[in-house]
C-alpha cells in the first residue's frame, strides 16, 4: 500500500476552520485524498476563506475533496476501514491498534485503506464504528485523551508516512525510489466495502436458510464476517469462491443438489 491509497474521512466536522488545518496535516505527511460526510461543499461554502486560511498551501487538497452521505458511502471502494476512538465498550470495539501499529500493518496489504475520524464534540457514534473494520487510537495521557482533529490527522499522517513513503524502498535497497511499479495481471486486488458487505449478507443468507437465527445475533455475526473478510483481505475470486462453498452447503443440506451416495 502507498500514501496515495489512503483516504482520510472525516465525518460530521463541525468546525470549517479544522478542515482547513487537516488539510495541511495530510499535504505535510504526503496524503492527498480527503472525504467529508454530514456536510456539503455548499454548506460550507460560507466558509470557504477560513477553510483555505487554514489550509495555507494545501488547497488543492480541499479543492478536490469528495463529500458523502454517510460513512458507508465514503468507505465503500476502500478494502478496510480504520475507525480513529479512544473509548471502549460491548457496542464498540472491544480491540483496538495504536497508531503506529496500523501504519505498519497497512504497509503489506494491497488495495486502498479509510482512516474514519469524528466528530470534534462527540468523536465516532457506536453506527460509524460498528462500520469499521478495525479500532485504532492515539497513546494519550488518561487524564486528557481528547486530541484536536487536525493534531490527531497530523500523528497518523506521520506514522502513516514512516511506513509508506514511496521512497523508502529505494533508500534501503540502494536504488532510485518513489516510482510506482508496472501493472501485473493477476496482481492480488481485494475486495472492496461493497463487495465484503454482500459477501457478508449472502453467507449470512445461507446460515438463516439452515435455521442458523434461532436466537438473536445475526446483525452482530454479519458485522463479524463482514470485518473478518476485510481484515484479511481477500482477493475478489476468493471471496467469490468463500460465497460458493456456503451456497452449496446451504442447497445440500437442504436437499437441493444432494450428490448421489
Amino acid at each position: 500500500m502507498k500514501l496515495h491509497d489512503i483516504n482520510v474521512i472525516l465525518c460530521r466536522p463541525s468546525d470549517p476552520g479544522n478542515i482547513g488545518a487537516v488539510c495541511r496535516a495530510m499535504m505535510n505527511m504526503g496524503l492527498s485524498q480527503l472525504r467529508i460526510t454530514g456536510r456539503s461543499r455548499a454548506d460550507l461554502a460560507p466558509f470557504e476563506g477560513e477553510i483555505r486560511s487554514r489550509a495555507v498551501h494545501a488547497a488543492g487538497i480541499w479543492e478536490q475533496t469528495r463529500f458523502f452521505d454517510s460513512l458507508q458511502e465514503a468507505a465503500a471502494d476502500c478494502a478496510v476501514l480504520a475507525g480513529t476512538t479512544h473509548r471502549r465498550g460491548r457496542k464498540r470495539k472491544n480491540v483496538t491498534m495504536d497508531c503506529r501499529e496500523l501504519a505498519l500493518w497497512l504497509q503489506d496489504r494491497p488495495g486502498q485503506a479509510a482512516l474514519a475520524f469524528g466528530n470534534e464534540r462527540s468523536g465516532l457514534d457506536n453506527a460509524e464504528l460498528s462500520l469499521c473494520n478495525i479500532a485504532s487510537h492515539i497513546p494519550v495521557s488518561l487524564s486528557f485523551p481528547s486530541l484536536n482533529l487536525s493534531h490527531a490527522v497530523q500523528i497518523y499522517g506521520y506514522e502513516l508516512f514512516r511506513a509508506l513513503e514511496p521512497g523508502k524502498t529505494g533508500q534501503e535497497t540502494g536504488q532510485e525510489g518513489g516510482e510506482e511499479p508496472l501493472p501485473v495481471k493477476g496482481a492480488w486486488e481485494p475486495m472492496n466495502r461493497d463487495q465484503a458487505d454482500t459477501l457478508a449478507a449472502s453467507i449470512a443468507a445461507n446460515l438463516e436458510s439452515l435455521g442458523f437465527y434461532r436466537q438473536p445475533g445475526k446483525e452482530e455475526q454479519v458485522r463479524f464476517i463482514r470485518d473478518f473478510i476485510s481484515r484479511a483481505a481477500l482477493s475478489q475470486r476468493e471471496g467469490a469462491y468463500l460465497g460458493d462453498i456456503f451456497g452449496k452447503a446451504a442447497r445440500l443440506a437442504l436437499g437441493q443438489g444432494r450428490p448421489p451416495v
